[in-house]
């Protein structure tokens, strides 16, 4: 029996340390004069705002959004040069735990196991981050919500996988209650939902697949 096995991305498999309220800060203090507490609820607001709406450049509305505040010295900041140094920290502070690798290579070697990553985010920051984690080549499909034109919550990627994936059985793996648990229940995948410490985890997954 051919089982695909589906993995979310971000805080799953890549943990981040800073964490993302502190990586942002360190890339605003590259490019604004002035930090005030409220510029990243404001970046966070406009980002979520496009993104929810796979409009285009969410990571650049989040810095417009973040430039035109009130009380922001470095209006002129260009937008684009905030992105990439939000992007490089993110990129410095994603890591890959050993026993998530070591979990990814085992399951890899079964000849009964396809591989995909489903993750919400636009497509190029999203494979960008997997080539600079060591985890490009680690999947046999990675699905993207930009790239089918639909969130997990919305099933696009679901249906995509199996589209791509040809199985008997579905498992989507990931933190996400709404879009990890019950859309791919709905889906008709396997939801294992997780939120603890992933060394434990992996080692479950391990047992079981």
């Amino acid at each position: 029996m051919t089982t695909a096995v589906c993995f979310d991305l971000d805080g799953r498999l890549v943990q981040y340390e800073p964490p993302f309220p502190e990586f942002l800060g360190d890339a605003l203090t590259e490019h604004v004069e002035t930090a005030p507490d409220g510029l990243i609820d404001a970046y966070s607001e406009a980002f979520f705002d496009t993104f929810e709406a796979l409009e285009p450049d969410p990571y650049e509305a989040g810095m417009r959004a973040v430039l035109a505040a009130d009380g922001v010295g470095g209006h002129d900041a260009d937008a684009s040069a905030v992105v990439d140094a939000l992007r490089e920290r993110e990129f410095e502070s994603a890591s890959v735990s050993d026993a998530a690798r070591d979990c990814l290579d085992e399951l890899a070697a079964d000849d009964d196991v396809r591989l995909a990553l489903v993750t919400d985010g636009v497509g190029d920051w999203q494979r960008a981050k997997l080539e600079r984690v060591g985890l490009a080549d680690a999947f046999d499909e990675v699905i993207v919500s930009y790239d089918v034109g639909g969130h997990k919550a919305d099933g696009a990627p679901y249906d995509a996988v199996r589209e791509r994936i040809d199985a008997d059985e579905y498992v989507m793996v990931g933190d996400d209650y709404e879009g990890d648990v019950e859309a791919a229940r709905e889906a008709g995948f396997v939801p294992i939902h997780y939120e603890d410490d992933e060394n434990d985890l992996f080692a479950v997954l391990r047992a079981m697949l």
